[in-house]
């Protein structure tokens, strides 16, 4: 027979940490910048573990540029409660915001292909100018994306 006071304890709130021993969530150390030295195999991992977290938490993800026109943003938040269609958008500051709907599978694809890059997308828009930024891929939370 269950006490109010245990049911309280083994009953857990959404503020409550899964693991109270690690002091942050996992997913805040997800984040890559590029160009990397990682192999296409450990980005592919690194991906499948983003796209597992958007689908089963409030997450986006978020690739930022920039260059001597401004900053490029490309977010992709999961859409439906299985991640399998995701709204990705697009932001450049001359041109605005862009949605568009993608499946799992173009997410996977884009995000794969961005982070193997061996250039980031700062340096190669500088017109050939020397450029040592990085591009720059973390994961947030959806609110945090939304005010961006």
């Amino acid at each position: 027979m269950n006490t109010e006071q245990q049911h309280k304890r083994n009953r857990r709130t959404n503020h409550e940490p899964a693991c109270p021993d690690i002091p942050h969530p996992v997913w805040t150390t997800l984040s890559m910048q590029v160009p990397n030295s990682r192999s296409r195999v450990s980005i592919v991992s690194f991906v499948e573990c983003v796209l597992v977290e958007l689908t089963h938490e409030s997450l986006g993800a978020e690739y930022l540029s920039s260059n001597v026109w401004g900053v490029k943003r490309t977010q992709f938040i999961a859409d439906d409660d299985v991640g399998e269609t995701f709204l990705k958008r697009h932001y450049d500051e001359r041109l605005g915001w862009h949605k568009t709907m993608m499946s799992r599978e173009e997410v996977r694809s884009e995000l794969v292909d961005r982070l193997t890059r061996t250039t980031s997308l700062s340096g190669e828009r500088n017109r050939g100018e020397a450029d040592d930024e990085f591009d720059r891929f973390s994961v947030k939370l959806v609110g945090q994306l939304w005010s961006a």
